[in-house]
């Protein structure tokens, strides 16, 4: 019996024209979050499965972690997120670090969901996370940081809109506005959480299982479903409007439009998954009809460091993942066509093997990135080996050559061919290399 020759379900082989789009995407996400000051962290694939028991929500933990038990009977996790890892981190330091840390990864994620667009059982998620400040500016920053990300690709602000909603006002809104207990409250967060994917008699058939026969007398659901159609903070019923949450909204879409971020408006059914927020939270939508759902999300956590027995931070963050992200640029015509990263294809003619390795050898040093064809085959085949691999240049070197200090160079992309000692050579690649990268 032969081996299977596809990778596992859900995850993905990169190959190397795979691999060109991921170096670009997170080097362009590297310079973005760079820029407003953010370090890189890293930490195990693996951690204690009691790490995500308590915080990271039914759903994740019991259906979607990769759990398995160690050698040493240990009760272990694959990631499935990063957010509970560097709450861990921060606690183990807690006290040596200094605040505020603004901490950014890319790490490899595992989930045991089904393979859909836009989600895999393996992906990378950038994780951007800013720690110890209070008040919304910091949510302003960590906003603004995805919204620069994806400017950074060339993406309009009229391709996707930033949502936001306050965990304080959904449990205010669910509790006391709407009266239900809470038990009651968490199964209807849930309820809304999953709306945009069901129909509306489903959902309000649903909602009103929620609720005891007291409260639908009362007319909660009528209640609840005249809030789940507000669309400004303005709209909502007075007792809501004077929760200190609706002016932490009201504050930040000021800010965020003050800096230039327009694309924002208030979401009332804004749930977000995981059990851990405690204060603002925010997605990021794609506004294309074809790709037209939540890219990514994140918010405020105060909570989640002071789990590991440590005074709390108060912390900011978002998780940002590439499938998604390549999605997005896909369906907005963003990702560029990427050349292959070697610069020059040096073919050999006759048996010059080592005095060429010298001028190899000088142009390595000189930055070039140089692949050579040790074959012996005809140098037409050589040629179309360099043009199927889409390296822009090849360079021919022979005895004559090797004697002249002079070499042929042929552009791959316009045919012209010019001879050239090797200084200028690598002038000439390293000048088309920038361009490329412009």
């Amino acid at each position: 019996m032969s081996l299977p020759t596809q990778p596992y379900k859900g995850a993905r082989d990169f190959y190397p024209e795979d691999k060109r789009i991921q170096k670009y995407m997170f080097r362009t996400i590297r310079g973005a979050v760079e820029s407003f000051g953010y370090e890189e962290y890293d930490a195990p694939i693996l951690e204690p499965l009691e790490l995500y028991l308590a915080k990271s929500g039914e759903e994740i933990v019991n259906e979607q972690t990769y759990a398995f038990t160690d050698r040493g009977g240990r009760q272990v996790a694959i990631r499935p997120e990063m957010t509970p890892t560097v709450s861990r981190m921060v606690a183990a330091r807690r006290q040596e670090l200094s605040y505020p840390l603004r901490w950014y990864s890319i790490p490899n994620l595992w989930r045991y969901e089904r393979p859909q667009r836009g989600r895999l059982r393996e992906h990378w998620q950038l994780n951007v996370d800013l720690f110890g400040l209070d008040g919304v500016q910091t949510e302003s920053e960590t906003i603004s940081v995805a919204d620069t990300i994806l400017r950074s690709f060339g993406a309009k602000r009229s391709m996707y809109e930033i949502r936001l909603n306050h965990r304080g006002l959904v449990d205010y809104m669910l509790g006391q506005y709407l009266g239900l207990d809470a038990v009651q409250s968490h199964s209807m967060a849930k309820l809304i959480d999953r709306m945009a994917k069901m129909d509306t008699a489903t959902f309000e058939m649903q909602a009103d299982a929620i609720c005891t026969p007291g409260q639908r007398e009362q007319g909660t659901l009528q209640a609840l479903l005249a809030l789940l159609h507000t669309k400004e903070l303005s709209h909502l019923p007075d007792q809501l409007k004077v929760h200190p949450a609706v002016q932490d909204l009201d504050s930040l879409i000021t800010s965020l439009k003050d800096g230039g971020v327009t694309n924002v408006r208030f979401d009332v059914t804004l749930m977000r998954g995981f059990d851990y927020y405690t204060g603002i939270i925010f997605e990021v939508f794609d506004l294309n009809p074809e790709n037209n759902r939540s890219m990514f999300g994140g918010g405020r956590y105060d909570g989640l460091v002071g789990l590991f027995g440590v005074e709390p931070v108060a912390t900011v963050g978002f998780g940002m993942g590439d499938v998604t992200l390549q999605n997005f640029l896909e369906s907005h015509g963003l990702l560029p066509e990427l050349a292959c990263d070697t610069d020059l294809y040096v073919v050999l003619i006759g048996d010059v093997t080592a005095p060429a390795a010298r001028v190899v050898k000088e142009m390595r040093d000189n930055g070039l990135r140089v692949a050579v064809d040790y074959s012996g085959r005809k140098p037409d085949k050589q040629i179309k080996v360099a043009s199927k691999k889409g390296i822009p240049y090849v360079l021919f070197i022979g005895e004559r050559e090797l004697q002249d200090e002079i070499y042929v160079l042929r552009n791959l992309v316009s045919g012209e061919e010019e001879r050239h000692g090797v200084a200028r050579i690598v002038s000439l690649v390293e000048d088309h290399r920038k361009h490329d990268d412009r």
